[in-house]
């Protein structure tokens, strides 16, 4: 099982210009990698392989001699990224790869091999780079798993883990160093546990659970329970104009004007750490307690071009929320159901059946006019999305069928997806 657990790095001045140029040069290979695929194939039809955009990085850094300072293994990495892009597009997993800018805040780069970690000074190295301090407020593999399983070095009476030393055990995986707009350096280790992920549980209409989100809620469960939406941005949304009004006063290129951004940056790096902190207890309380959840397949990317919701959409994240229950429920052996976005749950009594038509978006409270029973929408909607899930299995195919769909052909089949 491949867990990351990502912790916060203190480098100093001279790490951090490192950091930087490592950042640069990644962001760069990775461009000219993109253009070069793009550019061979359209006019011989023709596509690269990773050895050969590994070959070209030798005249490259002939050509470009500050490459040579960069971590080699980081910058093969760009080019292994950029092809594992081009195949999740043609697998239908993802968008075309498009050329990364310095201005969307692309600021990252891995590293593959050779980084070791301070176990009892709690600093961690980077080829090219360094020691630098690093703060471990989780554990990635318990004591006892590296004390039996892994291979550690004492250096002055401290225990260092070595990435070299246990390549054999494949346990140690890529490590992504990152830096947030707000200028907090980060670091992500990769782990194999070499555990099995767990057999999906069973489970039956009453261990399922049925989630509407929305804007007014964050969710309601189909249980009755509704989940208050917090609002992180609107509620920073005063402090943020303010800021950003500093901003724009400050003449272009001045340290004033650098000193604004910076804490622009760092209330809008607060206000993410606060919607994400919510998303992972919020996740992590529904998959502990129910064996499967049903979920509808929003087209969020379509709802944001309202401009009248993109704000409110964006502040709520669902893509984001249903992706921590994803790999959680994958983590703990639980079934993600899944049921079309043209469904009609919100406006299917799910007492009756009737379909009322003519429901709106701003009625929140709708009465039956077949079985006159009184619904809340989003409570209605839960329930609507729990009953379709379970039918699309039932009418479609068995229970222990549904465990096995992987790919999206399979899914449409069903009507359900298993992750």
């Amino acid at each position: 099982m491949k867990k990351g657990n990502v912790y916060r790095v203190y480098p100093d001045k001279e790490q951090r210009t490192l950091l930087e140029q490592h950042f640069g040069a990644a962001r760069f290979v990775y461009n000219h990698s993109l253009s070069l695929e793009n550019l061979m194939y359209n006019r011989f039809r023709t596509n690269i392989t990773e050895i050969d955009l590994n070959n070209h990085l030798v005249s490259l850094k002939e050509t470009f001699p500050w490459l040579k300072d960069i971590n080699s293994q980081s910058l093969q990495q760009a080019n292994r990224n950029l092809l594992i892009g081009f195949k999740n597009f043609f697998n239908g997993n993802g968008s075309y790869p498009t050329t990364k800018k310095k201005k969307d805040n692309n600021f990252s780069f891995q590293v593959p091999q050779n980084y070791q970690i301070n176990l009892t000074s709690s600093h961690i190295y980077l080829p090219k780079i360094g020691w630098m301090k690093i703060i471990i407020h989780r554990d990635f593999l318990s004591k006892e798993f590296i004390e039996n399983n892994l291979v550690l070095k004492e250096v002055n009476g401290e225990l260092i883990l070595d990435q070299k030393l246990n390549r054999e055990f494949k346990v140690l995986k890529t490590l992504t160093v990152s830096r947030t707009s707000a200028g907090r350096y980060h670091v992500s280790i990769l782990i194999e546990d070499n555990e099995p992920y767990p057999e999906p549980v069973s489970f039956t209409e009453e261990t399922t659970v049925g989630i509407d989100v929305g804007i007014k809620s964050f969710a309601v469960l189909s249980t009755g329970k509704v989940i208050d939406n917090p609002k992180f941005l609107k509620k920073s949304l005063k402090k943020l104009i303010k800021l950003q009004r500093s901003v724009s006063r400050k003449p272009k290129g001045s340290k004033n004007r650098r000193k604004a951004v910076a804490k622009l940056a760092k209330q809008h790096q607060l206000v993410a750490n606060q919607r994400n902190d919510f998303q992972h207890q919020v996740s992590a309380t529904i998959i502990s307690e129910n064996q499967a959840v049903a979920m509808e397949d929003l087209n969020v990317k379509g709802m944001i071009r309202n401009h009248c919701l993109a704000q409110s959409i964006s502040d709520v994240g669902w893509s984001e929320f249903i992706r921590k229950l994803m790999y959680k429920a994958e983590w703990y052996g639980k079934t993600i159901l899944r049921i079309g976005r043209f469904d009609a749950s919100s406006k299917l009594c799910n007492v009756c059946g009737y379909n009322n038509k003519e429901l709106t978006l701003d009625i929140r409270e709708w009465k039956c006019p077949s079985c006159k029973t009184l619904h809340d929408r989003d409570r209605n909607a839960s329930i609507n999305i729990k009953k379709i899930a379970l039918s699309n299995l039932n009418t479609h195919g068995t229970w222990e069928r549904a465990y096995g769909l992987t790919d999206k052909s399979q899914g449409n089949e069903v009507g359900s997806l298993w992750f």
